[in-house]
């Protein structure tokens, strides 16, 4: 297979098995809290190091990191992004701009990093690694990652094509909701992956949920305690206004 052949093959790959997938609804779910040139530069950091990851190591990541650990983390950044979007407020954008975009970029990139980390999308980059060996492991990783950013770029202008279209608070509430749904479907993996004796790979989410006694039960208590914060923060929210 030529060079120019295995580019856009890949590259086609890559784009093809990210759409629908969770890190592009993300993106479109973050134009509610972020500006553009700031996500871009967080997305494309981190696809960048991510794909470079999973060419030149292979996946050893993954054998360090539990992916237990993995699955905590991009819960907790779905959830805290899902809490914060409540809070967030069109009129404090040019008051809070210069503290803001110093740490956008860098939050956009860890929340896209661990949500990215292990999917599919990089599984995929290392098998043609694997496949086409360290000689082309340039032209794996440009492929992959143009392939990745530029179905997460659809996410992203569907997101601000929206923000300019939609009735005001519209976005937020599907930011609100896409987050949401992301932490509590990637936090049972986390769970299942600490208490279930044995692991399987196409576990659905009511087997990971019912797996041994202690998932339900912790999983229960924090979508409660998520909740209770939520309130809590809308109505501050609604008071402070």
């Amino acid at each position: 297979m030529s060079s120019m052949v295995l580019f856009f093959t890949i590259l086609f790959t890559t784009f093809i098995m990210e759409m629908g997938d969770k890190t592009q609804l993300m993106l479109l779910a973050l134009t509610s809290k972020y500006k553009l040139r700031d996500i871009i530069l967080g997305t494309v950091v981190a696809i960048a190091i991510l794909n470079a990851l999973a060419v030149l190591a292979g996946g050893v990541v993954s054998k360090f990191i539990p992916l237990w650990l993995i699955k905590f983390l991009a819960a907790g950044a779905f959830l805290f992004f899902a809490a914060t979007t409540l809070l967030s407020e069109d009129d404090e954008e040019e008051n809070a701009q210069s503290s803001k975009f110093r740490f956008a970029p860098l939050a956009i990139f860890c929340t896209f990093f661990v949500a990215e980390l292990g999917d599919k999308t990089q599984l995929t980059a290392i098998n043609f690694a694997m496949d086409n060996g360290f000689e082309k492991a340039i032209i794996v990783w440009c492929a992959c990652s143009i392939g990745l950013f530029a179905a997460d770029m659809l996410g992203l202008l569907l997101g601000y094509f929206l923000k300019s279209k939609a009735p005001d608070g519209f976005l937020k509430l599907i930011a609100f909701v896409l987050f949401t749904i992301f932490g509590f479907m990637t936090l049972p993996v986390g769970l299942y992956n600490i208490f279930a004796a044995e692991v399987q790979e196409d576990a659905t989410l009511k087997t990971m949920l019912l797996s041994t006694p202690k998932v339900l039960p912790i999983f229960a208590a924090i979508v409660i305690a998520f909740a209770g914060i939520c309130i809590i923060l809308w109505r501050r929210h609604k008071r402070e206004r």
